[in-house]
């Protein structure tokens, strides 16, 4: 990109900031969303010195798929302090959470030449990690003017974020340059990347960081089944990450499965917290009973739809369910993360548009893993199907997670990358020393 190119960018950029100003600030004043503005726009330091390494997660789904390797990073370099950053509230909560005393949480800055240099002076970054695919002119310009090298780790590029790219190709070229790494999760995500600019040399295939979610501790499903009030033989389903048009889908197939297994409980998990009333309103008017999950495991009526109200919660929950539907794919929105459900030997039913997940949904559907449904009437059949046979159930849940382990291996592989070309050698030689 010309410094031409890189104003006009950062004065579309003010523009398109300025008129979601009033949606933000209504957010705010109606729902609570905190607008962090402050921090959005790079102030306030890291405690202690730096430099450290920084890792970027947009949100609940990012941050998650990073805990493998964060908690890789800080074992293969203890010394060496690490910040998360995300964009949104509730990625925040999940890295607060998930990483107290591994790392430490700030807020991304506005992609704006101050923001983006309070921020580089603050945390003074070894290396720049950005999970997935986001690409930030102006802040990847001014760490690699800094001499900060950067990867894209577990690189992804949808069919709709390829082609936005495709149209501003030339631009983009330059700022892919400024990358020192891509780590794509698929040989499609590479060549979508190298085509849309990246040096072939630059990029490397390393596989899905979510293949290699860490195990849940032992005992996991019976705390679960504690904490959301069930006995321990109550049949259980799960609709993890629904949007609108699914929640509806997803309660008639309960009501007709309920019909044939009295006793059912659904545990219905939507993908924004914020529409948690607007779906206990679907509850409520065919005429049952809804218990959100912050008020379980007390008052709990019998035959209620679990409503999770709750962030970071949902994957954990899989263990108790006997069958999972994951959500954003009955509607065309790309599919939510098949392999938390998967990866717990749970046998899952998935809409049809799954092009977020596609190499995943593929192995699951073509192992036996998983049962593409189309509409509410097909997801109460596979439903009622592996209800009535266990058996079924159980065997489809293992060819699934059979599937993914042949897989495993991204963080290794993600974190060899790393020591090539992101640790400093002082750093590198720092952590030999110590062992």
């Amino acid at each position: 990109m010309t410094y031409a190119t890189y104003v006009l960018y950062t004065a579309l950029l003010a523009a398109g900031l300025t008129a979601y100003a009033p949606l933000a600030v209504a957010r705010r004043l109606t729902r609570g969303v905190p607008l962090n503005l402050r921090a959005r726009f790079g102030y306030g330091r890291e405690a202690g010195r730096g430099p450290r390494g920084w890792v970027h997660a947009v949100s609940v789904g990012e941050a998650i798929a990073a805990a493998p390797l964060v908690e890789g990073l800080h074992q293969t370099y203890p010394s060496l302090p690490l910040v998360v950053t995300t964009v949104t509230p509730t990625g925040a909560r999940v890295v607060v959470e998930r990483f107290a005393g591994v790392a430490s949480h700030r807020y991304f800055p506005l992609d704006f030449p101050g923001a983006v240099r309070r921020t580089l002076t603050a945390i003074d970054p070894a290396f720049f990690i950005c999970m997935e695919t986001e690409l930030w002119p102006n802040m990847l310009r001014a760490l690699a003017a800094r001499g900060v090298p950067t990867m894209i780790a577990n690189g992804r590029l949808s069919d709709r974020s390829f082609r936005r790219y495709r149209l501003v190709r030339s631009a983009l070229r330059g700022v892919l340059a400024d990358v020192r790494v891509f780590a794509m999760r698929s040989d499609e995500d590479a060549r979508r990347i190298i085509a849309l600019g990246a040096p072939p040399e630059r990029v490397a295939v390393t596989g899905n960081l979510k293949n290699d979610a860490p195990a849940d501790p032992a005992g996991a499903a019976d705390l679960w089944r504690r904490l959301l009030g069930l006995p321990r033989d109550q049949r259980v389903w799960i609709a993890g990450s629904t949007h609108h048009g699914e929640e509806e889908a997803a309660l008639a197939a309960h009501v007709a499965a309920a019909a044939e297994h009295p006793g059912l409980t659904l545990v219905l998990a939507p993908r924004h917290p914020e529409r948690v009333n607007e779906v206990l309103s679907l509850i409520a008017a065919r005429g049952l009973i809804a218990a959100r999950r912050s008020a379980l495991p007390s008052g709990r009526a019998a035959g209620a739809v679990i409503v999770v109200d709750t962030v970071g919660e949902l994957a954990q929950m899989y263990a108790v369910a006997d069958v999972v539907f994951v959500g954003g794919s009955l509607v065309p929105l790309g599919g939510h993360n098949v392999l938390e459900a998967a990866l717990r030997r749970k046998p899952v039913l998935m809409g049809p548009h799954t092009d977020n997940f596609r190499e995943a949904a593929g192995l699951l559907a073509a192992s036996g893993g998983a049962v593409v449904v189309h509409d509410a009437a097909s997801l109460g059949l596979e439903l009622r199907r592996l209800l009535a046979d266990p058996g079924l159930a159980v065997r489809r849940g293992e060819a699934g997670f059979e599937s993914l382990a042949a897989h495993h291996g991204a963080v290794r592989q993600t974190l060899d990358l790393v020591a090539r070309f992101l640790a400093p050698e002082s750093l590198t030689r720092s952590e030999d020393g110590g062992r």
